[in-house]
C-alpha cells in the first residue's frame, strides 16, 4: 500500500468512527435522527479525492510531524467532514439534483415528505432539514480538531471563515451576473482555493510543530495558493466540458446558474460581439441542452477556455518552483510536486 493510500485509508476510518460513535449516540435519544448519519455516511463515505487530508498531513509532515501520526488523520478528516457540510450547504444554494452520481439530500428529504404525506411543503422541509444537517457535520468536524495546538486553531477559524465569504461572495457575484475577471479570481481563490490546500497546508505544518510550522507557511503558501486557484479553475472546466458520469455532476451546471467563474469572466473579457449573444443565454432559466451546447462553442470560440487551460500551466509551474526541499521533512517535497500535477490534471 502506498503512503497516500495509507494515509488515506486512516483518514476514512477516522471519518467512519466518528460518524458511527455520533450516530449511535443520537439515534439512541431519537431513532428518528438515524435519517441524519445515513446522508451524512452517504455524502463522506461515498467517494471524494481526500485532496485537503493530504495537503493537511504533507504539510504536518513538512514541518516534522511523524507520517505514521494518528493527530494528522484526524485534520484531515476534520477539514473532510468541513468540506461534507459546506457540500450540503451548497447543493441547495445550487439547487443541485446530484452529487457524487447520487440524488442530493435536500432532494431525497424532499421526497420522503412527499411519500408519507406530511404536512407543509416538501421542498422547505427538505431545504431546511439538509441545512441542519449541514451543521451537524460541521459541529463533528470541529470536535475533531479538539486536540489542535493554540497556534494552529486560528488558521482553523480563517480557513472556516474564508470558505463561507467565498461562497457568500459567489451566490452575490451569480445574482449580480459579475464578469470582473478580477472578481471572478478573488470568488475562485476564496470559496475554494485557499480552504483546499493553503490552509489545509498552514495548519497540518503548524499543528505538528508551531514554531517550523509558522516558518514555513510563506512558502507553503507559494505554493499553495496558485495551485489551489487551478485547482478551482480546473473544477469550472470539468463542469463546464466534463462527463457528468465521472464527476457524478451535471455538465453545464455554472452556465445554467450564471456561476461568476474565472472561465466565464475570461469568455466576456474576450468576446466580439456575436460572441456576447449567446454568452447572455447564461443564468438564464429553462436553459436547454443545445443552449449549453452553444454556450460551450463560444466559450471555445473566444479563446477563454485555451486562456484557463494555459493559466492552470502557468500556476502549477509556479506552485512546484515555490517549495524548497531543503525546508521540508520526510517525503513531504515529493509529495507535494505529485499532488500538483493530480490537482490540475485530474479529470473529476
Amino acid at each position: 500500500m502506498s503512503s497516500t493510500d495509507e494515509l488515506i485509508h486512516r483518514v476514512n476510518a477516522v471519518l467512519a468512527n466518528s460518524i458511527s460513535v455520533s450516530a449511535a449516540r443520537w439515534t439512541a435519544v431519537q431513532a428518528d435522527l438515524n435519517e441524519v448519519f445515513v446522508e451524512i455516511n452517504a455524502l463522506v463515505m461515498g467517494g471524494g479525492k481526500r485532496l485537503r487530508p493530504q495537503f493537511s498531513h504533507w504539510g504536518w509532515v513538512a514541518a516534522g510531524g511523524s507520517a505514521d501520526a494518528e493527530e494528522s488523520a484526524r485534520i484531515g478528516a476534520a477539514i473532510e467532514l468541513l468540506h461534507a457540510a459546506a457540500l450540503f450547504h451548497d447543493d441547495i444554494i445550487d439547487d443541485a439534483d446530484t452529487r457524487r452520481g447520487r440524488v442530493t439530500t435536500h432532494k431525497t428529504i424532499a421526497q420522503h415528505h412527499v411519500t408519507n404525506g406530511w404536512t407543509g411543503e416538501s421542498r422547505r422541509h427538505g431545504e431546511g432539514s439538509t441545512i441542519l444537517i449541514g451543521d451537524i457535520t460541521y459541529v463533528m468536524s470541529d470536535a475533531l480538531m479538539d486536540n489542535l495546538p493554540a497556534a494552529a486553531r486560528p488558521l482553523w477559524h480563517d480557513l472556516r471563515l474564508e470558505m463561507n465569504i467565498g461562497q457568500y461572495l459567489d451566490v452575490l457575484g451569480s445574482v449580480r451576473e459579475t464578469r470582473n475577471v478580477a472578481e471572478a479570481d478573488l470568488i475562485c481563490r476564496m470559496k475554494s482555493a485557499k480552504y483546499t490546500i493553503e490552509r489545509p497546508l498552514h495548519i497540518g505544518a503548524v499543528a505538528a510543530n508551531p514554531q517550523r510550522g509558522q516558518a514555513l507557511m510563506p512558502m507553503l503558501s507559494a505554493y499553495g495558493l496558485p495551485l489551489g486557484d487551478s485547482f478551482q479553475m480546473r473544477d469550472d472546466i470539468l463542469g463546464a466540458y466534463g462527463d457528468s458520469e465521472v464527476t457524478g455532476k451535471p455538465v453545464g451546471g455554472d452556465f445554467r446558474e450564471g456561476k461568476p467563474t474565472p472561465l466565464l469572466a475570461r469568455a466576456h473579457q474576450m468576446a466580439h460581439k456575436q460572441h456576447l449573444d449567446v454568452l447572455a443565454k447564461v443564468g438564464q432559466p429553462g436553459l436547454s441542452d443545445e443552449d449549453i451546447a452553444e454556450i460551450q462553442q463560444v466559450v471555445i470560440d473566444t479563446g477563454a477556455l485555451k486562456a484557463m487551460e494555459d493559466l492552470i500551466t502557468s500556476n502549477h509551474s509556479q506552485a512546484v518552483h515555490a517549495l524548497d526541499k531543503s525546508q521540508m521533512q520526510g517525503e513531504s517535497y515529493d509529495a507535494l510536486v505529485h499532488l500538483a500535477d493530480v490537482v490540475t490534471q485530474r479529470n473529476i
